[in-house]
């Protein structure tokens, strides 16, 4: 198979994986691959997946990305108070939450991490556009209760460091989602984290 001709089968998958190139031509050649990769035609993000070396690298690519090579996963935690501009700092690791074990990846274009959430718990998640992307990503609500479920904060200067924008947090949750929300977890602790979060807010605003 010719690269031009591989490349317009593709067109439409900014992340490629194997499995995707055999569902349109079962018979492909997998040192093809590693060819188009030495020749600097595609690069490889992990294990069987790829993209384009003309393809534009930005936010959107970067989540999309996220997205694209450990599923089922979601953007949450820091990368998603990054994204609702709840945090002042620039985040350096993509953050996600998934149903598979925890995980973490350094890349060419930069480093993933995923923490393990039950299935119970992979909920509350939204598509976004973002460009070209369609991007999944924790409501604002959901990011904060991943966000209390994982990182476990046990006082409220654990809240005081993350530096949220409590102004703009009014505008994105209700406390009415939050509490049903949290409902989902029937655990003691994570109703005393979060009354720590209200605690916190409360006192801040």
């Amino acid at each position: 198979m010719k690269y031009l001709e591989f490349k317009n089968a593709l067109k439409e998958f900014p992340v490629f994986s194997y499995q995707d190139i055999r569902k349109f031509n079962p018979d492909f050649q997998r040192n093809r691959l590693y060819e188009w990769q030495l020749k600097g035609l595609i690069k490889k993000i992990r294990k069987a997946h790829y993209y384009f070396s003309d393809q534009n690298l930005n936010e959107a690519f970067f989540n999309f990305v996220a997205n694209r090579i450990y599923r089922p996963s979601y953007i949450s935690l820091e990368s998603a108070f990054s994204y609702y501009n709840l945090i002042p700092e620039a985040v350096f690791s993509f953050t996600s939450v998934s149903t598979k074990k925890t995980f973490s990846l350094d890349t060419i274009i930069g480093n993933y991490e995923y923490q393990n959430i039950k299935p119970s718990l992979f909920f509350g998640y939204r598509l976004v556009k973002m460009k070209e992307f369609n991007i999944k990503i924790a409501e604002p609500e959901k990011a904060i209760l991943d966000y209390i479920y994982l990182r476990k904060p046990n006082d409220i200067t654990t809240f005081e460091m993350l530096r949220l924008n409590l102004e703009v947090l009014s505008t994105l949750i209700t406390l009415s989602k939050l509490d049903a929300y949290l409902k989902v977890y029937s655990s003691n602790v994570m109703n005393k984290r979060v009354q720590l979060f209200k605690k916190y807010i409360n006192a801040e605003s």
